[in-house]
């Protein structure tokens, strides 16, 4: 279907002639007959004979110049079937812990010992991809909370910067409530209908200048949902010792995890290997689904060059008019009885006239 996406535009289409009406003539200052001899006769007999076309032929080329100017203004375009398209209102943000903990192999992925983070790379990345209409982001939070990928819909770049995520490049502790206060200020810049934060950490708050529990409260306030994940092997289970012969899972709070999870609504969970992980990813999909209510878009393609290039095309030919006027492409513009008669006539005249001052 075709259409202007601006028609009001054409409301300029009589500008030129209001302004024509309405300001002044312009003085130029010159006398208003002015003959330099023979060079000027040939503009003069020119000049009479486009004076001597009718008035519509005279702007006829200029209206439909204006005309095509308005055209391209008012951006035709042609609309084609309407696609469904999918349509959510959620701000995601994943907040992954990268204190040196992280890089502790006691987690089982296809019968392979790996580290925490490279597990959660791993699953929580493909689950980013997956949230196809959501805006998803990244926090990275270790001594102090980075913001690594804002709020987008390019879930394959937050992907790759999860992917590129070491330990230790935000410190070697654990400062969840700062995690917790970032999210809360980039989440509440969106006008959402649903914020949620993953948070995925293997410790205990131990750094940063907010309480846990504090931001809790105030992400509560702000309507942001959050899912705590708590992440590593049961001390008992794990055969790896940690530095010094210490199991880092010793330190998860999860007496703390739980109670962020119910002030803001969210649910909380622990993840002890990738089958589990796997497991949370699944029930996160289901508690925070991405299929809301479709709507339709009709993909538009635009077609205002067309009357651009033919205003662009015409502005050329009446300047190749003025500049070479014995051409075919004057008498185009200026055909009439006149110059099929008496221009000839005059030209004669002053070939005649230059050759008797050359004798």
């Amino acid at each position: 279907m075709f259409e202007f996406a601006w028609p009001w535009i054409f409301v300029l289409l009589p500008l030129p002639w209001l302004m024509r009406i309405l300001l002044p003539v312009a003085d130029s200052g010159e006398p208003a007959l002015k003959v330099s001899f023979l060079n000027d006769l040939e503009g003069l007999a020119r000049r009479r004979a486009r004076a001597n076309l009718p008035a519509w032929r005279q702007q006829a080329p200029f209206m439909l110049l204006w005309l095509m100017l308005l055209t391209a203004a008012a951006r035709p375009q042609w609309l084609g079937e309407p696609l469904p398209i999918a349509a959510s209102g959620r701000d995601l943000l994943v907040a992954v812990d990268v204190s040196g903990s992280m890089d502790f192999p006691d987690m089982q992925w296809q019968d392979d010992d790996v580290s925490r983070l490279a597990l959660v790379q791993h699953l929580l990345g493909d689950f980013l991809e997956s949230r196809e209409g959501d805006r998803v982001g990244l926090i990275l939070f270790g001594s102090q909370a980075y913001l690594q990928a804002p709020l987008t819909f390019d879930r394959h770049t937050v992907r790759v910067w999860l992917d590129e995520a070491r330990i230790g490049i935000a410190g070697k502790n654990t400062a969840i409530g700062d995690a917790i206060g970032l999210a809360i200020k980039r989440l509440r810049q969106r006008p959402a209908q649903s914020r949620v934060l993953i948070l995925v950490t293997d410790g205990a708050n131990n750094a940063g200048q907010i309480d846990p529990l504090t931001a809790a409260r105030l992400a509560a306030k702000e309507g942001v949902k959050i899912y705590p994940i708590g992440i590593g092997a049961d001390p008992e289970q794990s055969g790896t010792p940690g530095f010094l012969g210490i199991n880092p899972s010793l330190d998860l709070d999860e007496p703390s995890l739980r109670a962020i999870a119910e002030t803001t609504g969210g649910q909380y969970f622990r993840a002890r290997d990738g089958k589990e992980l796997q497991a949370i990813k699944e029930t996160l999909d289901r508690l925070e689904p991405v299929a809301q209510q479709p709507t339709q878009a009709r993909p538009a393609q635009t077609l205002y060059q067309w009357p651009l290039a033919l205003a662009l095309l015409l502005s050329m030919l009446l300047v190749a008019r003025e500049l070479w006027p014995d051409t075919p492409l004057h008498r185009l513009f200026t055909k009439d009885l006149f110059l099929q008669t008496q221009l000839p006539d005059w030209r004669e005249r002053l070939k005649r006239l230059r050759l008797r001052r050359r004798r």
